[in-house]
């Protein structure tokens, strides 16, 4: 039987008039990484708020390592790295001395590991924390998150403002943070970046829990442009039995669609012609909203 980690009932919240959740009911299990997926105002942050109880649920349960975030708190923090969608840090201090403050906070903190996390990321310790671009004060914030080898990690949008680089260290750190056992929970709006590092994905759409389920079935159903350029008249009729694909456009030397499933089928038939270029892109969250939800977001 798996662990659970974190575990949500029915879980809501609303603003006013405005539905921050509502019956959000998932499980994170132990050594997973789940990414938490949706638009921005879709509802990530107040899940992630309402589970480190910064702010409290108008309804439902919320539980973590299976204690009860309203009741233990305190308790949960100290096995939780969190980094805010937001970040607020005490801008008259230096990295060095912010890092410091919160390894005193915390205790027991390797400060070797902490200057191995500094140089990986690029993030000079010695700096004002003043003076730092909105990119490399996240990359503070993935330190302070990861430093104390936590064993749950909540992020909110973890790599917005990073550059390429940092970004792929980041996705290593994840995986280290995996194989050491850990567990990671985190919010993005990028779903390739969300299909490279995760094991599952949880989509939420206005509040609501959409799907569930691991990254391969989703990576299924989700819509890709192709567009095709070949070096001779070509037959497409012979693209017609390929399943998944919706031909959107074509002339006698090209062809553009979008493929759904596997790319194999599409590649075979094309195949027999000649090639002089293929393009695929990835699809964006519209695309796999629309693709597994329809208009109205009712499942396909």
């Amino acid at each position: 039987m798996k662990n659970i980690v974190i575990r949500t009932v029915r879980l809501s919240k609303n603003y006013g008039s405005r539905v921050g959740i509502a019956d959000v009911s998932l499980e994170v299990y132990a050594g997973e990484v789940l990414g938490y997926l949706g638009p921005n105002g879709a509802g990530k942050t107040t899940t992630i708020r309402i589970l480190l109880d910064l702010i409290r649920a108008d309804a439902g349960k919320a539980e973590i390592f299976g204690l009860d975030v309203r009741k233990r708190s305190l308790e949960i923090r100290r096995r939780v790295g969190f980094l805010p969608g937001e970040l607020n840090l005490y801008e008259d201090l230096t990295c060095d001395s912010l890092l410091r403050f919160f390894a005193g906070l915390r205790g027991n903190i390797d400060w070797s590991y902490v200057e191995d996390l500094a140089a990986r990321l690029g993030c000079q310790l010695s700096q004002p924390i003043a003076s730092l671009s909105l990119g490399n004060k996240r990359k503070l914030g993935l330190i302070q998150a990861f430093m104390h080898r936590p064993d749950l990690l909540i992020l909110d949008e973890p790599t917005s403002g990073l550059d390429p680089l940092v970004r792929h260290e980041f996705f290593h750190l994840v995986a280290e943070a995996k194989a050491a056992g850990q567990t990671i929970f985190f919010s993005s709006h990028n779903l390739p970046e969300v299909a490279r590092i995760c094991d599952r994905v949880a989509i939420i759409r206005s509040g609501r829990l959409a799907a569930l389920e691991d990254v391969a079935d989703l990576k299924t159903r989700s819509l890709r442009s192709v567009e095709i350029r070949f070096g001779e008249d070509f037959d497409a009729r012979a693209f017609a039995a390929v399943a998944g694909l919706e031909i959107t456009a074509q002339d006698r030397r090209s062809l553009k669609g979008r493929m759904k499933g596997e790319m194999d089928p599409l590649l075979k038939v094309a195949a027999r012609f000649s090639i002089n270029d293929f393009s695929s892109q990835e699809p964006g969250l519209d695309d796999v909203f629309l693709a597994y939800y329809g208009e109205n977001g009712n499942v396909c």
